[in-house]
């Protein structure tokens, strides 16, 4: 693989220098007007940036690939190798050399023949990328969680309705079948009033760099600006593990499995009860954490407990044998389970037989998407909202991050599903949002 020309290479200081934001708001650059870019006409291909190329960007960009009507132009990462891994998938999906690579993510947002991008990054970049992105007019394809604090969402949220955003998260199981048949049980009554719900995720953590036997400090390799990388998060020495892929398990970067799964299973918790702007009044957690002087130190076992509306009782747990993976709805008249492999149970043998409601029983019918991508490429040209739009991404981390801060504070906080905010606790209200390192400032 031939190393390719980046169309610029900042240094430190150049980069610094453009970093150097005020409290106004995110940089425009010079000669782009802010919300400038054109909107496709239905018959139009619509033009596509991708920045992040690490554990989720290769899948995602390869669905729009797949899509005639849709041209990836453009590719952006801070790992040189990553970056000609990118640039090289499309090219030669494309049988061209078109594609242009980018250092500065807001080089590639810059640009007005761009129509949208695809945001892959470590969470602690969602905010600074998702914002610019929105300013200068791109309809997104951001990844769950929706960001590293809920300040940092809310941020997020009005960029995107403030500049008539198409947002669509990376919680694709929305698209899938099962999951909308289980929540189109729930929806409809058959289980009766719903009781409990149940959410299962991932415990510990996983390897998935193979790089967990590398955690001493070294010198960054050239390929990778790990200034830059680190970001708006607080400095720390490089060290291997704890870098691309492995960063979920830093709280520095990452949220561990609580934060990288909320968005998948307790989003379609949400679904079926018809709670995507909405949320808990009360939570409390408690976690199993590794020590504090530990290179990966996310909670490796945890269990969340809330109180929703309708005296609706939620229980989110890692690690815990009584709480199978997936989401479960408990209500007076029965129950249903789903999972990803296609997996369905439930409480009457005849909703796991039948994989659709008969038409007399389906009163309520969800939004029906079978393709993620597809979805997100035909909103941008109707305009309509994604299945998954930021409104619903932010409400579906929410339980996340307050079961977070429960833990850290050790009590009970309660919730202001409206105000959005933490009641009569300071120090908890203080962890809605996390320091930046100076010069970075999000809107």
């Amino acid at each position: 693989m031939k190393p390719i020309k980046r169309q610029n290479d900042f240094s430190r200081r150049q980069f610094l220098a453009l970093a150097g934001l005020t409290a106004a708001g995110p940089l425009i650059l010079p000669g782009c007007a802010t919300g400038a870019t054109r909107r496709p006409r239905a018959s139009e291909r619509i033009t596509v940036g991708v920045i992040g190329w690490g554990m989720q960007g290769p899948g995602n960009t390869r669905a729009l690939l797949g899509h005639s009507d849709c041209q990836v132009v453009a590719a952006c990462d801070l790992d040189r190798h990553h970056l000609d891994a990118a640039v090289n998938t499309i090219n030669t999906h494309y049988k061209n050399q078109d594609c242009k690579a980018y250092h500065d993510y807001r080089e590639l947002i810059a640009r007005e023949d761009i129509d949208a991008v695809m945001i892959a990054v470590p969470d602690h970049w969602h905010a600074l990328i998702s914002i610019e992105a929105a300013n200068h007019g791109k309809d997104i394809y951001g990844e769950k969680p929706l960001a590293k604090t809920i300040a940092e969402q809310q941020a997020i949220v009005r960029a995107v309705q403030r500049n008539k955003i198409i947002w669509q998260t990376g919680s694709w199981q929305r698209s899938e079948k099962n999951f909308r048949y289980a929540a189109e049980i729930v929806r409809n009554g058959l289980i009766g009033k719903v009781t409990r719900v149940e959410v299962g995720l991932p415990a510990g953590h996983n390897d998935f760099a193979k790089t967990g036997d590398k955690m001493t400090v070294t010198d960054p390799p050239a390929n990778l600006d790990y200034e830059t990388w680190i970001g708006p998060a607080q400095m720390q020495p490089y060290i291997e593990g704890r870098v691309h892929m492995n960063w979920r398990w830093n709280y520095n970067t990452g949220g561990g499995q609580l934060l990288d799964w909320i968005g998948h299973h307790c989003d379609i918790a949400h679904w079926g009860l018809d709670f995507d702007r909405s949320g808990p009044g009360e939570i409390e957690g408690v976690g199993e954490f590794p020590p504090a002087d530990a290179i990966w130190n996310t909670c490796t076992k945890y269990r969340i407990t809330a109180k929703y509306p309708r005296d609706i009782e939620f229980t989110i747990a890692g690690g815990h044998k009584d709480i199978q993976g997936g989401t479960k709805w408990i209500g007076t008249d029965g129950w249903v389970r789903v999972n990803r492999g296609n997996l369905l149970e439930a409480s009457n043998p005849d909703w796991t037989e039948a994989r659709e409601l008969p038409e007399k029983l389906r009163k309520v019918k969800l939004y029906d998407s079978s393709n993620h991508s597809r979805n997100f490429l035909d909103c941008i040209k109707s305009r309509k909202p994604t299945i998954t739009p930021v409104e619903t991404a932010h409400h579906s981390a929410i339980p996340g991050h307050l079961g977070l801060i429960a833990m850290r504070v050790g009590r009970k906080i309660k919730w202001d599903v409206k105000k959005e905010i933490i009641l009569d606790d300071p120090e908890a209200s203080k962890l809605l949002t996390r320091d930046y390192r100076a010069p970075y400032h999000f809107a």
